[in-house]
């Protein structure tokens, strides 16, 4: 990936850290930035029931649910789960469609932010092959029940494109959407909670 001499490849945080995105450094990354942006970023390109956008941030504490209730309540997988959307508080939620049309350029620096921010709140740097299987399949589970309860689909449809949950039904599931103030807010006292609970099973 190239730029020209004049390109800004870095975006300014409210929090007034200045994250550069080919390069990005963990000392840049803050919860609170994590947190407002993926609260403000809609989930099926906004395309969903209700009066408020269905936020990356919700979709993120639907799929640590999940998580949890599949493999219990080990706080450093369930953190991982919680982030596994972070890097789109910079580049956004790109849905399916569009990412088989602009193809795989974007995986480098999704890459890159997803290392940084691991790293800055003492995770690996990327989950193991078997963890990342885990939540993915939370976060397939997730998009069933979005798309079926918000997004206009059929069970049918989606249960072609996702596959038919088992175990788990809507009403374990917090997927009314939010205000974005609120689904950050939750967000961040999720964070809190499990960073909590792993510094508890960590000792001092």
């Amino acid at each position: 990936m190239s730029l020209g001499k004049s390109a800004r490849a870095w975006q300014r945080m409210l929090s007034g850290r200045r994250l550069d995105l080919l390069d990005p450094s963990p000392l840049d990354i803050e919860i609170a930035d994590i947190a407002h942006g993926l609260a403000r970023v809609a989930r099926w390109n906004g395309q969903t029931r209700g009066d408020h956008a269905f936020s990356v941030a919700q979709h993120c504490l639907v799929v640590e649910e999940i998580f949890r209730r599949n493999h219990g309540d080990d706080c450093q997988p369930l953190l991982m789960t919680l982030l596994h959307d972070a890097p789109e508080y910079v580049i956004g939620d790109m849905i399916s469609p569009f990412k088989s049309v602009v193809g795989g350029g974007y995986k480098t620096v999704e890459h890159r932010l997803e290392a940084a921010i691991h790293l800055r709140f003492g995770l690996p740097a990327h989950a193991s092959r078997e963890l990342k299987t885990q939540i993915k399949k939370a976060d397939t589970i997730a998009a069933f029940f979005e798309a079926t309860e918000l997004a206009g689909f059929s069970a049918e449809e989606a249960r072609k494109f996702f596959g038919q949950p088992r175990g788990i039904t809507t009403d374990m599931l917090p997927i009314e959407p939010m205000p974005a103030r609120e689904a950050q807010q939750a967000f961040l006292k999720r964070f809190e909670e499990l960073e909590a609970g792993r510094r508890q099973d960590c000792g001092p």
